[in-house]
Parts: structure tokens; sequence; C-alpha cells
């Protein structure tokens, strides 16, 4: 069960498929848990304990703060910086969301350097972000829009009563999600892969330079592919409160 979890890297046994761990019936239906299932639970497992540990330090924060509390201060201001800095006057609204798909996102992408197979790199990950994601951004398009101006907003740019655009818009509309989603997920795949190559193919001389293509692949990349993510995700919602 480990070997399956914790990417293979020998040369005669390259490995980074995901791969089922059991399986239980669910409604009549075989269901199987996959090392995503488990790499995602490490995340997460982690992430909880991170924030209770935040949230019992910063219940007991001092006015001369130790650098566990510096840190957190750094990392809340920056989420709120950029979410602010991309929505304006709607960013209370959503930072906690745009706030936890980051950190959930650049943890997923990050944890290849500790073993595990990135959950980003199953497109099962990102797709399911991408649809609260693409749920989240109409909810706020019905909600802040009247239905007259999504409807001339879907047959635009020809006026509304020629709706002749309106199925290519639409399509549009619907490729939202999947395109955020494969972006997400091939490039961080990508990067698992070059580093399972990497390893199989070079083990014997793959020493600590693989270091530098970690700190690309896992680091570099993965940092830029949350950002981008989040200020795509941002970007969406935002056009939802644009008003005539």
């Amino acid at each position: 069960m480990t070997n399956a979890i914790v990417m293979s890297s020998g040369a005669d046994n390259i490995d980074f498929m995901i791969h089922g761990l059991f399986s239980y019936r669910l409604f009549g239906n075989e269901v199987w848990i996959t090392t995503s299932h488990v790499c995602i639970l490490i995340v997460m497992l982690v992430l909880i304990g991170f924030a209770v540990i935040a949230n019992v330090k910063m219940r007991n924060a001092t006015e001369v703060p130790d650098t566990f509390q510096n840190v957190l201060e750094l990392i809340v201001s920056m989420l709120d910086g950029v979410v602010e800095g991309t929505m304006g006057k709607s960013a209370p609204k959503f930072v906690n969301y745009i706030s936890t798909i980051f950190i959930f996102i650049l943890m997923s992408n990050i944890s290849g350097l500790f073993g595990l197979r990135p959950p980003t790199a199953d497109y099962g990950t990102t797709f399911a972000l991408g649809i609260i994601t693409f749920c989240l951004i109409h909810f706020c398009q019905f909600k802040y829009q009247s239905l007259k101006k999504i409807w001339v907003d879907m047959c635009s740019p020809l006026p509304p009563w020629l709706p002749i655009w309106f199925p290519i818009n639409l399509i549009s509309e619907i490729a939202v999600p999947i395109s955020l989603s494969l972006r997400l997920f091939a490039n961080v795949l990508s990067g698992t892969v070059m580093m399972a190559l990497v390893y199989g193919l070079l083990s014997k001389i793959a020493v600590i330079w693989p270091a530098a293509l970690h700190a690309y692949f896992d680091l570099f990349s993965g940092a830029i592919q949350t950002y981008v993510f989040c200020m795509l995700t941002m970007t969406y919602i935002s056009q939802q409160f644009e008003t005539d």
C-alpha cells in the first residue's frame, strides 16, 4: 500500500499512475479508494492540523508576535491583499473561499516534495475544484444580474432578438470548469511524469541535482499554477458583478 501511495522510482518500475488500494460496495456499485484519495486525506489532515494550531495560537496572540504568529499574519495579509486587489469591494465575500482553495492547491502541488503523488495530478481532483468554482460563478451571476442582462450577454455581440451566438456562448460557459481543471491537471501531471522518469531512468546518477528540478516542478510551477487557478476564479466571479 505504501509503495502505491509514494511514487515508485526504480529503474525497472517507473510508476506514476493512480492505483486502487481497496474497494467496497455502495448501493450495489463497486467503489474504489485510490492513491489520490489517500494523498488528499494526508494533505487535508496536515491543513486541518495546521488550522487547529493556528486557531489556538491566535486565540492567545501576544502584542509582540513570535515567529509562528508572524508567519500566520503574513499568510493572511498576503491572501487578503491578492483577493482585494482583484475583486475590490466584493473581496470580503469570497476571501475565505479563495484562500482555502489557494492553500489546498498549493499544498497538493508541493506534496511531491515529500514523495506523495500530488492529488492535483488526478483529473478527478482538479475537475471537482473546477465544478465548485463553476457553480459559484453562476450562483453569483443569477444573484447579482437580472435575467434580461444574462440573456443579452449570452446573445452578444448580436442583439438579444437574434440569438445566433447563444449556442456558442453557452459552450464557452460550459468550457470554463473544463479549461480551469485541465490547465491545473496537465501542468502538475507533466511535472510528476518528468520527475518519475528522472528517478526511474537516471536513478544511478540522480543524486542532489534533481533538487533543482523539484524546485521548478513542485515549488515554482506549483505556485504559478495555484495563482493562475485562483486568479481566473476571481476574474470569472468579478465579472458577475459588472453592471451596464
